[in-house]
């Protein structure tokens, strides 16, 4: 059973080289800021279980929704789903957006990456095959150099000046398509996990209309008034690329689901911002799970009972959070 430490804390920051976690299901996590976890997709928990969503366009950009069963004669809630670096077209993703609609959640899951998915993925619909060079680096034992160096570059090209435009975007447009969800709930609700962990903390914040962390700063020096946060409540599973700063600005209330000593989510990031949460009152919970390996609460098969129990309780914990705020 997973180590649960309710407390009043906050995500991690940029995490240097990841090292190898201890564990039959933990995969090496390579990549300066991201491991493993966030670029590839386990097998799914169920053979045979497909999607029951569908692709469209909000707003112009690529969504998978998937709603109740009930929906729309039945009221329902509009929840954003951020996914880490396999994006929408992971399996894995739309099952878990499904988790949600399974319990009442209209769900909206956007392409955040714009068509530009982590490479080497297993849904990345640009990857090339292996070519022979690439082989020899394999042999040679310079294929997690290479594969470091790719996700360097690709992360380099997702910043929020990229990523919170086509946020905006996509909300202001599912707020106009999904009306009734979004009456229903008072507001948007938002889950990330992995990299969308970062941008729920974004999303949770006050932001200037050019919705980039780095004006938004400038903007408050110049007395320039900031919209409020864009979802009502959030809830995100093992974050990455998160820093002290993401974390201060948090207004909405937010649930995290944590894993002890995650390098991709260090535990000085996460007390700091637990002090200044529990500082300025707001509302927000945090478990700690233990003996997992980062990107467990995503669905996906694993072998270990803790690491099955801790992602059913992850998942209880976030899902439980949104349907109480």
């Amino acid at each position: 059973m997973a180590d649960d430490d309710l407390a009043t804390k906050a995500p991690e920051s940029d995490a240097k080289e990841p090292s190898m976690v201890s564990s039959e299901d933990t995969t090496a996590q390579t990549g300066a800021s991201m491991g493993d976890h966030c670029v590839t997709d386990r097998p799914s928990p169920t053979s045979g279980e497909q999607p029951s969503g569908e692709m469209s366009k909000i707003a112009d950009v690529e969504v998978y929704i998937t709603k109740p069963s009930d929906y729309p004669h039945l009221p329902s809630k509009l929840l954003l789903l951020l996914s880490s670096g396999t994006g929408i077209y992971s399996k894995n993703n739309q099952l878990q957006a499904d988790k949600y609609a399974g319990e009442g959640f209209l769900v909206v899951m956007p392409d955040q990456f714009a068509g530009d998915p982590a490479p080497g993925s297993t849904t990345d619909p640009n990857a090339d095959e292996p070519n022979p060079s690439m082989i020899e680096k394999v042999k040679l034992g310079l294929a997690t150099t290479a594969k470091s160096f790719m996700l360097d570059m690709w992360l380099a090209r997702q910043t929020p000046e990229k990523v919170l435009p086509i946020l905006q975007k996509l909300i202001e447009g599912a707020k106009e398509e999904f009306a009734d969800a979004v009456a229903n709930g008072g507001g948007v609700y938002g889950v990330g996990y992995c990299f969308g962990g970062k941008y729920i903390c974004l999303l949770s914040s006050e932001l200037p209309d050019t919705v980039t962390h780095n004006q938004a700063v400038k903007d408050e020096e110049a007395g320039i008034a900031k919209s409020g946060p864009l979802i009502k409540a959030g809830a995100l599973a093992h974050g990455t690329l998160v820093t002290k700063e993401d974390l201060e600005g948090v207004k909405s209330p937010i649930t995290m689901a944590c894993v002890e000593n995650d390098q991709l989510f260090p535990d000085d990031v996460r007390t700091a911002g637990q002090a200044f949460l529990e500082e300025n009152k707001v509302e927000h919970e945090i478990k700690v799970y233990s003996s997992v390996p980062h990107g467990f609460a995503v669905v996906g098969e694993y072998s270990d009972p803790n690491i099955q129990e801790a992602q059913r309780s992850a998942f209880e914990q976030m899902v439980g959070w949104l349907k109480a705020h």
